[in-house]
């Protein structure tokens, strides 16, 4: 049966439009005026009463939720992970492992290669690998235990399910490894992260492949005016780039300066571990206990472990403390990401999946649908 999202202002790439009407079912089947919408028999009506609608959010890089984590390797913690991660309005993510055993990453990759068709919140549109193939001096959280030389033996048999996998070049056989997989899989994109690379050795990066930057600012050789590092190399450059928008990773003069560098470059992510949407309290990543005190995850030794940060309040955070425009942060977390991905949504466009959000002017989560269900309605 069709449904109508009637009285929403609804964020087009270009526009914010408070008098028209979005017809779908799976996926949106027309964009009317609400005169037209009278001449519809049994359809389904839908008053948001003035909020806004756009597509989905999207998040590239999220490790965990609800106290799950995709590490786990279980059907329940993706189904976790899937489920609360609606109520900030997404709807499709990356399911994001890290730099543990070989096991360890071939389990979690088995475990979302049999699962992702059976979840039933946001859906799971690929894998992001964060390492192994990394710098041990720019680990961050990643344990440096388990950092591994680049092969092919775990990406060949996940090669279908792998979207993005950080790595830092300068490692040995590090340009040669981009290369082949730009040869082989043309379809995963490269991300520079977790490197100590200089700007020279980035810019050859990206000469070999890479087309995005993970958590910018964060985990990589940072910017000096005689020697630029991964930072500058990617503020000058035209690859893509993600930033955890929490107001502790990054500061927000920072996030200002990257949206004048960036602008429709610019991703928003998450990067949170399985304590989001959850109390504070000590949780583990990666096999490594994380404490999480006032919004902050951190090892005992004081590193940042990830956020608990939710989609929804890194676009607030955006909104408040930048330049950006309502147009401009709602496309860091759909259009954007969409297109890097090659998804079949992103907008609101006939004929794109009907992954939609409902917001109000706070940002807060009213209704989340993911290919034209209703998977989330606040208060309910």
């Amino acid at each position: 049966m069709l449904k109508a999202i009637i009285n929403a202002k609804i964020v087009f790439e270009d526009n914010i439009a408070d008098d028209l009407v979005v017809v779908y079912d799976e996926h949106i089947s027309q964009i009317i005026t609400q005169d037209e919408l009278m001449q519809f028999d049994n359809i389904e009506t839908i008053d948001v009463n003035g909020a806004y609608l756009s597509s989905g959010f999207i998040d590239i890089h999220i490790h965990g939720s609800g106290g799950a984590d995709t590490m786990d390797a279980t059907n329940e913690a993706l189904q976790t992970i899937s489920k609360t991660i609606l109520s900030a309005g997404t709807t499709s993510f990356l399911a994001t492992t890290m730099t543990m055993s070989k096991e360890s990453i071939v389990n979690a990759l088995e475990n979302i290669s049999d699962n992702t068709d059976k979840v039933d919140g946001a859906k799971i549109v690929g894998v992001h690998m964060e390492g192994p193939y990394i710098n041990p001096d720019m680990c961050g959280a990643q344990d440096v235990n388990y950092i591994q030389k680049p092969s092919f033996d775990i990406i060949d048999k996940y090669s279908n399910i792998i979207k993005m996998i950080t790595l830092a070049p300068e490692i040995e056989n590090g340009y040669e490894f981009i290369r082949e997989i730009r040869e082989k899989y043309p379809h995963i994109i490269l991300s520079i992260g977790h490197s100590n690379a200089n700007y020279e050795k980035a810019i050859k990066g990206f000469e070999c492949g890479i087309s995005h930057a993970t958590h910018l600012g964060n985990a990589m050789s940072g910017f000096h005016h005689r020697d630029p590092g991964v930072l500058g190399a990617t503020l000058n450059s035209d690859i893509t780039c993600d930033v955890i928008a929490d107001l502790i990773h990054t500061h927000k003069a920072t996030l200002e300066l990257f949206w004048k560098a960036k602008k429709d470059k610019l991703i928003l992510i998450t990067d949170s571990m399985r304590a989001g949407c959850m109390k504070c309290g000590e949780y583990d990543l990666g096999g490594q206990r994380v404490t999480v005190k006032d919004g902050m995850a951190t090892l005992g030794d004081g590193r940042l472990a990830g956020s608990v940060l939710k989609l929804n309040i890194a676009l607030k955070n955006m909104k408040e403390n930048t330049s950006m425009s309502l147009i401009d942060v709602i496309k860091s977390v759909t259009s954007i990401p969409a297109k890097k991905l090659g998804l079949n949504s992103g907008r609101i466009e006939v004929g794109l999946s009907a992954d939609m959000v409902v917001f109000d002017e706070s940002f807060d989560i009213l209704m989340t649908i993911v290919d034209g269900d209703i998977k989330y309605l606040r208060g309910k």
